[in-house]
């Protein structure tokens, strides 16, 4: 440790206050009694965001100025807290004393926030009061802690201005083709059910497969890459080669099908199963096997288009989780057009979403750098390096 400096835990130069919630019942959205945050949900780059939700039965307070950690899955997270407030069981508050900068206190926050772990509960990893006491703190003489702050205020505040040009460029990049893929398929003179353009629309394994230490991967929803609407093959399980054989062909996907998850969160994410390789699927996922004269890339397009998209939400049925059923899904709506206009169009969205998904790595990229970046600054500061 730097000459100067001390090994303190937090406990010996803050004040920690546990969060504790309310009665629902004395929660409100308009505004009555003092302003209520629950966990980080609310938690803006530095500062808390405005709040959307008030009680007029004040429990635990944080003060304007304290510093907010969440203490329930995420742990770790910090935000300042712009006026004073009342917090809930995700919450504590740490109120800094006089011979510790607030400042330097998020900072190093920050900096520790990876290696804080909570304590593996129930239903949530979560720390506790004690355990956030007990944290670790590299503690600088005042002048050197506000020597500190003043430099990483410059740099982190640059670092965010530059993450969110990043960011913005993503979201440009990413609504461009949105709209050209919205505008591809606005007009629609001619419609057919998705059924008169596919050989076989299917879905997956009803009951849980056998696992087996290796053999043909059995892929779930939670494979299906939104983003980039592939299949992330890295976390799969595998099933026995004899179970895999012995599944209808309509059950094993082929190079030119189209998977389409169909339930919950991830509903109407369609993918083009682009090269021939061995796996099977899930109950979620369905298989649209086009005919030969329907081009599979504007098939997928047409799958993916905010039109088709409306109609799958619509169709969609049951209690816990939307799932659209096969006669749902063989009835929508597509466009009809000839082969030859299909596959111009396939290979236009094709080259677009192409360029937008080279210029989303760019742009990801750059935001990971500047993390990095982040990150090495918070190391070098609290190791006395800066």
């Amino acid at each position: 440790m730097k000459s100067g400096w001390q090994r303190k835990q937090i406990g010996d130069l803050c004040e920690v206050v546990a969060g504790q919630s309310p009665e629902g019942r004395f929660y409100n959205a308009d505004g009555e009694g003092i302003p209520f945050y629950q966990g980080k949900k609310d938690f803006g780059e530095k500062f808390i965001k405005p709040p959307t939700t008030w009680t007029t039965e004040a429990t635990k307070m944080a003060k304007q100025g304290d510093i907010l950690m969440s203490v329930r899955a995420p742990v770790g997270p910090v935000n300042l807290a712009t006026n004073a407030v009342c917090i809930g069981r995700g919450l504590a508050a740490i109120r800094s004393g006089t011979d510790l900068n607030r400042d330097f206190l998020f900072y190093q926050l920050l900096h520790l926030q990876p290696d804080i772990a909570g304590k593996e509960g129930a239903v949530f990893a979560s720390i506790n009061k004690s355990e956030i006491e007990a944290l670790p703190l590299a503690f600088a003489p005042l002048p050197e802690q506000q020597r500190i702050v003043a430099i990483l205020d410059e740099a982190v505040d640059g670092i965010a201005t530059a993450k969110a040009n990043a960011e913005k460029n993503l979201q440009n990049a990413c609504a461009i083709f949105e709209s050209h893929l919205q505008s591809a398929f606005a007009r629609r003179p001619n419609e057919v059910p998705l059924s008169d353009l596919a050989a076989h629309i299917t879905d997956g394994d009803h009951l849980p497969p056998p696992k087996a230490p290796s053999g043909v991967p059995f892929i779930t929803i939670s494979d299906i890459v939104k983003r980039t609407r592939e299949v992330d093959f890295s976390n799969t399980f595998t099933v026995p080669i004899k179970y895999f054989e012995n599944l209808k062909p309509n059950k094993k996907p082929k190079a030119g099908d189209v998977l389409y998850t169909v339930t919950g969160a991830t509903l109407g994410i369609p993918v083009l199963v682009r090269e021939q390789r061995d796996f099977c699927f899930q109950r979620h996922i369905g298989l649209i096997r086009p005919k030969p004269d329907t081009d599979s890339a504007w098939l997928t397009y047409a799958l993916l288009s905010p039109q088709v998209f409306k109609q799958a939400t619509i169709g969609a049925t049951g209690a816990a989780q939307k799932t659209v059923s096969l006669s749902v899904l063989r009835a929508l709506k597509v466009p009809k057009l000839t082969f030859a206009d299909q596959k111009r169009r396939g290979a236009e969205l094709d080259a677009l979403a192409a360029e937008t998904q080279r210029l989303a790595s760019l742009y990801e990229r750059k935001l990971a750098a500047l993390e990095a970046l982040k990150k090495s600054l918070l190391h070098q500061a609290f190791t006395g390096k800066l």
